[in-house]
């Protein structure tokens, strides 16, 4: 549901709740067994009841409709009802409860110029005191100020609450604002993964038909079909990414979504593909595979893509070694290119990437240290570029 509608809803409700509260206490302010209860100062003779006590009273419990819309104003009309009340020697009424419920509202829900409105409250306390005085009031001086702090209290009451209901709304906001960096973070991993990883095979591929188109023009065909294969695997990756990013609703079921993810079964097709743009690769494959979670397939996946997107980037033509070992508790994957210490197409890379460089070794870390577990990658002592990465399996029954 859209912010505003749903904001506007949420308003309605209270305006409902707001209007009952102050037609319940209307209603109250009526029955004389609970006349005695509520806010009296003053303690002048009585009045008999007239229609202009009528009137107070009605003004010290009506305006409670609208005590969370106009907090300001509610307090004012009942607390100046409330005061000539007093002054007046009106009839003791239930509906002088509604004093305290202006004040609790005004401490809870006014945003904006609340210390003006504290001060003006408390400037029309003294004034009230001091007629009450002057017209012969019994009560002194620590009757009033004991009064002053009960009202003081319920407004501090009403503040906690604000300040509680302000907190979990940071609170929340922060969450919120985590959640989209995670979000956005995981959007870039899987952006890089799928378009780095295609554009180089495509690079590497185009490159490759090129010299063909020279010294063996009979299978430079070979090398363009190869270059559009990796283009509609590209997008097909990429539709699938954005499909599963979509926030309309229509975008596909999350049992279709992890069906056409890519999983550990995949990896022979990287290494295919690898091989179709000239990286000699050579694949191992030992334990029985097992059924993983999506998080699991897709992180082991992206490990193998992401070495051999750096072999074929950095190290091209050489040779490439891929080991996948399936455990019970959990997947190992190493990847090792072969290169003399001091080939300018490999030690250079190695030591950027060892010193954590580079988005997509670095996103790899991440997307596995999320899964409890850890890559190491780093150069190899005789020359050329090594990746491990220890992922916990659980399988997905489990």
């Amino acid at each position: 549901m859209p912010q505003r509608p749903l904001g506007r809803l949420t308003r309605s409700r209270q305006d409902v709740k707001d209007g009952g509260l102050a037609l319940v206490l209307t209603v109250l302010a009526f029955v004389p067994t609970l006349s005695q209860i509520g806010a009296q100062i003053g303690e002048l003779p009585d009045r008999p009841p007239s229609p202009l006590s009528i009137g107070l009273t009605l003004a010290q419990t009506l305006p409670l409709a609208v005590r969370t819309r106009r907090p300001a104003a509610c307090l004012a009309v009942v607390g100046c009802a409330f005061a000539v009340h007093q002054a007046l020697g009106c009839p003791a009424t239930f509906g002088s409860v509604g004093l305290y419920a202006a004040l609790y509202s005004a401490g809870a829900h006014q945003d904006s110029f609340r210390r003006a409105l504290a001060a003006a409250a408390g400037a029309g306390y003294a004034v009230l005191a001091v007629v009450l005085h002057r017209l012969g009031s019994p009560e002194r001086l620590p009757d009033y100020l004991a009064f002053s702090l009960f009202l003081a209290g319920v407004w501090l009451v009403g503040n906690g609450v604000r300040k509680r209901r302000a907190e979990e709304a940071e609170r929340r906001r922060l969450a919120a604002e985590v959640a989209a960096d995670a979000e956005r973070a995981r959007i870039a991993r899987e952006l890089h993964d799928v378009v780095t990883h295609h554009v180089t095979a495509m690079v590497v591929q185009a490159d490759a038909a090129q010299f063909l188109l020279t010294s063996a023009p009979e299978r430079a065909g070979e090398g363009l079909a190869a270059v559009s294969d990796t283009g509609r695997r590209a997008l097909t990756e990429l539709r699938h990414l954005l499909g599963v990013l979509e926030a309309t609703g229509q975008s596909a079921s999350a049992s279709e979504s992890a069906d056409r993810a890519p999983t550990l079964g995949k990896v022979a097709d990287l290494v295919a593909r690898a091989r179709m743009s000239g990286q000699p690769v050579e694949f191992t494959e030992r334990g029985g595979r097992r059924t993983r979670s999506v998080d699991v397939e897709l992180a082991a996946y992206r490990v193998v893509q992401e070495a051999l997107t750096n072999a074929m980037k950095h190290a091209a033509g050489q040779r490439t070694q891929v080991l996948v070992r399936h455990g019970d508790e959990r997947i190992e994957i190493e990847v090792a290119t072969e290169g003399p210490a001091s080939s300018p197409a490999t030690a250079p890379t190695a030591r950027h990437e060892a010193r954590g460089g580079g988005r997509g070794l670095t996103g790899l870390r991440e997307r596995v240290r999320m899964l409890d577990g850890e890559l190491v990658a780093g150069p190899r002592p005789d020359g050329g570029f090594h990746v491990r990465a220890v992922i916990p399996a659980q399988s997905a029954q489990e």
